[in-house]
């Protein structure tokens, strides 16, 4: 191989294509492993070489087998993209017109084009590549060309379609990121002017050619332009008529399907209604013949074949795309009322296919649908009340133009629900029968068809739900009546008859989806029918899964209206009695969906639970307390966590403090007692601690005790001091048996299950101190009392444990004690990080894979000190000062985004402390170029894209810096090397070192086009504007050739979430129950 590798990669001899053939077929599997990898190394080291591009000729002349012609034009486009411009003006010239002539000899010749399809796809991308570069000025004539030249065969005609398709796609749609914004501008404008050729050819296709496979392509080509086309060439020439034409003949009808789809979604100015009024009824008339009246499409597609079930796909994507772009002039023309509904109807047809996709796309329609028929009731509703004298002024007349508007605006969109009441009918219909499944629910059929819990949550299913959900609610809001009727119906039906469980389901969940959408009435009347029909159901049936089905379905329905359980004291006690039946339930899921609607029920019910009830004897709570052993007894751990954890959520709702205490120390008791125990028999014979049902029993105490700490807050104070000393003592003595374990049975020992049984204590202990620090209200008691008791036995021993036992946290805990006291922490700071700070270092920085917490941890707890004791890195010498930035440094070079983000937030924080502070000069003239050349590290490399919102904003705080001399107050240049007098200013030293830095990191970048980026970077303040400039950078720097760019816009698209979501926070009912800050109703 060695001798083979040597000839090979010799560029002062012709290329040897059998020899490189022969190395392709070893790396495509034809020998061993290690013959397959010495032979990637070759053509890899290959394919590297500045001089492999001019082999390429050779090889696709020669070469025999696809594998090594593919090789070949991946050096080609290699070359294309990434060095281009490099490139000699006649070499361009010579690689253009040989791809070109390429692709004639294979297009020109049918027999050849269809046994090299693959081949030729390539080449066509590759063309594509060359146009991107050189079109539209170095190749003005590229469309006059390829038009006059289709007209000559056929064949070439074919493949010049797909190259127009692909130069199409390019431009329009895979332009992001690849192209510089300019760049894509001009192509765009150029494609726009250019296509009148372009249609000219289309047409004379569509009108003169019978060959199936042209027809095909020409309508594929059509359908990634129509997109964006000027609308004359759309209306005003026979392309609408010839794609009708052609849709009912089979082989071209999805294509052609897919062109009119195109059209149909085009938005154009209202003088093109009509037209698309005309397009839409004709379109209809070709499809009954197509598809019959009262087809149930359902059916036809579970037994059609791929074409027709791509059909009935593109079908839902026309009548979407149509309908949420033209809807508004059928609406406003009653002659087209008829073939309207029937498209709607259609449409609801094709809702029950049976395929995820299809339904995700009626289903993006329908929520937009009903959205826009909700949205124009309430402005009506507003006009009406505004109409009738609702002004606010006090004013009133009879007859008003105000009024007369109103009332038009009532009567329009009365109209409108008039128009689409059996529409909209159908529609709660189908979001009943075929509602998704909500998180809350884990109690689901499996592919065996047995009831399991679920081990996995599906997020398309859990977003279909959501959508489903908000739907269902517009749908409530238009019309209660129905909304209730409807599920009623078939709440009866699955009583009266033989229930099934995929029926009850859908029906359960799309009845908890709409909770708080109807008049606070009639969801009681609505809810009282429910939850009795389900509880009699749960009662008549047999079977443990009939059983398991109909409780999952009554938790769900119960968790989902705690506005109506807080109203009905009689429904919520027997739903949650109802519910401690379900906690002795052992079918898998029942006993944990059980605890997960206790505690949703706690939190939002838990006044009512404290206060003594009328015709009660004493507050739930108490009763609840009284019988606690047999409630949990066949509960599993985290069940039990659970559990107290709602208990918790109802002794906070307490308002006396004594009794608060009082059923505090009463639900303690149990996991008292067995603490005290424990502790007893361990001063007899320490021996017991080691013992692994007695380490389990300390981790449970202690995570019983964090769940009651995290739901009552600060009155968990009189447990903590309860337990504070003694758990400060368990958590030295496991310490002191780990050390002693490690250190006898060497590294390994740190591993083994008995050292992780003693961790697993000592980290339920630092996370209870960590929950009450966060809840506790009392910072000086904090400060004074419980921080001086943790620094030696926790912090202490951080540093002189092995690194495989040290607890990550540690980090955290003392993270939240800063964020926590602020100010008050100061003094301990440095105790703090001397005890952590080199210790940690030592195990994080030797690679990026080990202890993946403390990283994280570490830098959080960096964090919070830099947000809030800033003052004490004053007190650090400079070696610890440059080790503390090297870290920072290394956190955001991290591949572990979380790490890397971390680490990037810590930056800019210290970054805007140290500008604002007296050693901003110092600190600048030490580190500013050393951090701007990191972060241009980081951010032109194709690792840490998730980043670049934050790359951005740092960058610009530091070339914000150098545009004045009020924050950093002397040179940043090194003075005595090069005079004070070196350059104008900061501003100009920056520009100019930067410069050099990107000469040094990208070669093919020329001079001009690095003044002139560095030029904006330097002169741009505008947030917005300078990211949009670093974007065109990297594309100039070709960083994210191969890189996922969306991240690149990840902050417009938040942006664009939380627009969303804003708005339906202002929809009765689209907040999820849990959701809603409803403390006050609980009172």
């Amino acid at each position: 191989m060695a001798v083979a590798a040597q000839a090979l990669l010799d560029f002062s001899k012709p290329v040897d294509v059998d020899l490189l053939e022969s190395t392709v077929g070893l790396f495509y599997g034809a020998g061993t492993p290690e013959q397959r990898t010495a032979a990637e190394q070759v053509l890899k080291t290959f394919q590297e070489n500045p001089e492999a591009w001019t082999r390429v000729d050779t090889i696709l002349e020669k070469g025999k087998t696809q594998q090594t012609k593919f090789f070949a034009l991946q050096i080609l486009e290699s070359v294309i993209k990434f060095k281009w411009a490099a490139l000699p003006a006649e070499q361009r010239e010579g690689i253009k017109n040989y791809t070109s002539n390429l692709i004639i000899k294979y297009s020109t010749n049918e027999a050849l084009y269809r046994a090299e399809s693959t081949f030729i796809n390539k080449l066509n991308l590759i063309l594509v590549q060359i146009l991107k570069q050189d079109w539209p000025h170095k190749w003005q004539s590229f469309i006059p060309d390829i038009v006059a030249a289709s007209k000559t065969n056929e064949t070439l005609c074919e493949n010049s379609m797909t190259i127009l398709k692909l130069l199409s796609e390019e431009v329009f749609d895979f332009s992001r990121g690849e192209l510089t914004q300019a760049k894509t501008r001009e192509l765009k404008l150029t494609l726009n002017n250019e296509f009148r050729s372009i249609h000219e050819l289309c047409m004379f296709v569509l009108l003169n050619t019978r060959k199936t496979e042209l027809l095909r392509a020409t309508l594929t080509a059509l359908a990634a332009y129509l997109s964006w086309v000027p609308p004359g060439y759309i209306f005003e020439s026979q392309l609408v008529n010839a794609l009708l034409g052609l849709f009912p003949q089979a082989p071209f009808r999805n294509v052609a399907l897919q062109c009119l789809t195109e059209v149909g979604s085009l938005q154009m100015p209202p003088e093109f209604d009509a037209h698309f009024g005309t397009f839409y009824r004709m379109f209809s008339q070709q499809l009954v013949a197509i598809l019959p009246p009262n087809t149930n499409l359902a059916q036809a597609y579970e037994a059609g074949t791929d074409e027709q079930q791509a059909f009935v796909q593109n079908l839902a994507l026309f009548y979407t795309g149509f309908f949420k772009h033209h809807i508004a002039f059928l609406e406003a023309s009653p002659g087209d009322h008829e073939v309207l509904r029937l498209g709607l109807e259609n449409l609801i047809a094709i809702s029950y296919v049976d395929d995820t996709e299809v339904f995700k796309t009626c289903l993006d329609y329908w929520n937009v649908f009903v959205a826009d028929i909700y949205t124009s009731s309430c402005q009506a509703s507003m006009a009406a009340t505004m109409g009738a004298g609702g002004s606010g002024d006090g004013g009133f007349s009879f007859g008003s133009p105000a009024g007369a508007a109103a009332n038009g605006a009532v009567s329009a969109a009365g109209s409108r629900k008039a128009l689409y009441a059996g529409i909209l009918s159908k529609l709660r219909a189908l979001m009943v029968n075929r509602m998704a499944k909500p998180e809350e629910v884990i109690v689901v059929e499996d592919e065996n068809g047995n009831i399991v819990r679920e081990t996995m949550k599906d997020n398309d299913v859990l977003m279909q739900y959501r959508t489903m959900r908000e739907t269902l609610i517009y749908l409530s809001h238009l019309d209660y009546e129905d909304t209730e009727l409807q599920m009623l119906e078939k709440l009866r039906g699955q009583m009266s008859g033989t229930w099934t469980w995929n029926g009850l389901n859908t029906l359960c969940w799309a009845i908890g989806s709409i909770s708080g959408s109807m008049h606070e009435e009639q969801e009681n009347r609505f809810l009282v029918t429910v939850i009795r029909d389900l509880l009699n159901l749960c009662e008549i049936t047999r079977g443990k899964d009939n059983k398991a089905v109909i409780a999952s379905n009554i938790m769900y329905v119960v968790g989902q209206y705690p506005k109506f359980l807080r109203a009905h004291w009689k429904f919520l006690k027997t739903v949650v009695n109802k519910l401690f039946e379900f906690m002795h339930e052992t079918h898998p899921g029942v006993q944990d969906m059980a605890c997960d609607t206790f505690l949703k029920i706690s939190n939002k019910c838990k006044r009512k639970f404290v206060v003594l009830q009328l015709q009660e004897q004493q507050p739930f709570v108490a009763e609840l307390l009284d019988n606690l052993a047999a409630t949990i007894q066949d509960l599993q751990p985290h069940q039990i966590h659970s559990f107290f954890e709602s208990v918790g959520l109802m002794i906070g709702a307490e308002v006396d403090p004594a009794k608060r205490d009082e059923y505090l120390a009463r639900l303690m008791a149990p996991p008292n007692n067995i603490w005290g125990t424990i502790l007893a028999q361990a001063q007899a014979n320490p021996a017991v601690l080691q013992q692994q049902e007695v380490i389990k029993s300390l981790q449970n105490v202690l995570q019983t005790n964090v769940s009651v700490c995290s739901s009552l807050g600060h009155p968990y104070l009189s447990q903590m001091v309860t337990m504070a000393d003694s758990m400060l003592q368990v958590y030295r003595l496991y310490s002191e048996s780990i050390t002693a374990a490690i250190t006898s049975g060497g590294p390994h020992a740190a591993r083994s299950s008995f050292v992780k049984y003693m961790r697993s204590v000592k980290k339920a202990v630092l996370r209870l101190v960590e929950v009450f620090v966060d809840k506790c209200d009392d910072g000086p008691l904090l400060a004074t009392k419980f921080v001086p008791a943790l620094m030696e036995p926790v912090l202490g021993d951080y540093g002189a444990s092995v690194p495989d036992a040290r607890e990550a946290e540690v980090l955290s805990l003392f993270a939240a004690i800063v964020r926590k006291l602020k100010g008050l922490m100061e003094p301990e700071v440095p105790k703090v990080l001397a005890a952590v700070f080199e210790p940690t270092l030592g195990m994080i920085t030797v690679n990026f894979e080990d202890f993946p917490e403390h990283r994280l941890k570490f830098f959080g707890l960096l964090h919070a000190v830099t947000n809030h004791c800033f003052a004490c890195l004053f007190g650090m010498s400079p070696p610890q000062l440059k080790l503390l930035l090297d870290s920072i440094v290394w956190a955001f070079r991290h591949t572990e985004r979380n790490v890397a983000e971390t680490g990037l937030l810590l930056l800019e924080d210290m970054l805007k402390s140290f500008a604002g502070s007296e050693y901003a000069t110092q600190f600048h003239q030490a580190y500013y170029t050393l951090l701007t050349r990191e972060v241009f590290a980081v951010m032109t490399d194709t690792f840490h894209t998730p980043g670049f919102k934050l790359h951005c904003k740092i960058l610009l705080h530091l070339f914000g810096l150098v545009r004045s001399d009020t924050v950093i107050k002397a040179p940043l240049w090194d003075v005595a090397a090069k005079g004070p007098t070196s350059y104008a200013s900061n501003a100009a030293f920056v520009q100019e070192y930067v410069c050099g830095l990107l000469s040094s990191s990208f070669p093919n970048m020329t001079p001009v086009q690095i003044q002139a980026a560095v030029g904006g970077m330097m002169a741009i303040e505008d947030k917005r504007a300078f990211k949009h400039h670093m974007r065109d950078f990297l594309v100039q720097t070709k960083a994210f050739g191969n890189a996922e760019t969306d991240q690149l816009y990840a902050e417009e698209t938040a942006a664009k979430i939380a627009e969303a979501n804003s708005r339906l926070q202002a929809i009765p009912g689209m907040v999820p129950p849990n959701q809603v800050n409803d403390d006050m109703a609980d009172a």
